[in-house]
C-alpha cells in the first residue's frame, strides 16, 4: 500500500472509532495537507454515521465539527501567508508548481470578487485550501476570514455528509430489500 492510500486508511480508521473527534481531526489534516481529499473525509462521515444508526439529527454534530477543523486549518494557512508575506510565499508554492502568474490571477479575482470569494471558495475542491493564501496575503480582516470560512465549510461539511449518509442508507435499503442484514 502506498503512503498516501495508507494515510486514507488510518483517516477511515479513527472516523470508524472516534466519528466525532475523527472528522474534526480530518478536516483540520486535509485543510493543511492539501492532497488529502474532502470528498474521501466529509462523505465517509456520513456514511460511517449511517451505518452506525445515527438519526440525521446526529448529523449537526458532524458538521459543526467538521466546520471547526477546515476552519483552524485554513486559519493556520491564511496567518501563515499573513506573516510570512508574498515574497516567502512564493518560494514555497513554486514547489507546488503555482507561478507567480497564478497567484496574480487569483489575486486579482480575489480583489475583484471581495471577501465573499473566501465564502464561495471553501464549497470548491482544491480552491477551499488555496483561498486561505491570497487571504492572508492580501490582509483580509481576521474576523471576517474565519466567519466566511467557517461557513462555507459548514456548507460543503453539511452537503458532503448528507451525501455519504444518504448513500449508506440507500445501500442498506437495497441490503434489506435483497434479503441482505
Amino acid at each position: 500500500m502506498e503512503p498516501f492510500e495508507e494515510f486514507l486508511a488510518w483517516i477511515a480508521e479513527i472516523l470508524g472509532g472516534h466519528l466525532y473527534e475523527g472528522i474534526f481531526l480530518a478536516a483540520l489534516i486535509e485543510t493543511i495537507v492539501p492532497p488529502v481529499p474532502t470528498l474521501a473525509v466529509f462523505p465517509t462521515a456520513g456514511f460511517i454515521a449511517s451505518q452506525n444508526g445515527i438519526p440525521p439529527e446526529g448529523l449537526i454534530p458532524l458538521v459543526m465539527l467538521g466546520a471547526a477543523g477546515a476552519t483552524i486549518g485554513s486559519t493556520a494557512i491564511y496567518a501563515v501567508a499573513l506573516k510570512l508575506g508574498r515574497a516567502v510565499m512564493l518560494r514555497y508554492l513554486g514547489r507546488l508548481r503555482i507561478s507567480e502568474e497564478k497567484l496574480e490571477r487569483v489575486e486579482k479575482w480575489f480583489e475583484r470578487h471581495g471577501d465573499k470569494t473566501v465564502f464561495i471558495c471553501r464549497m470548491m475542491p482544491v480552491m477551499r485550501e488555496m483561498i486561505s493564501i491570497p487571504a492572508g496575503l492580501l490582509k483580509m480582516r481576521a474576523l471576517k476570514f474565519v466567519t466566511y470560512t467557517y461557513a462555507g465549510s459548514a456548507v460543503w461539511a453539511c452537503a458532503t455528509i448528507l451525501a455519504g449518509y444518504y448513500f449508506g442508507e440507500a445501500i442498506g435499503l437495497a441490503g434489506a430489500a435483497a434479503g441482505g442484514p
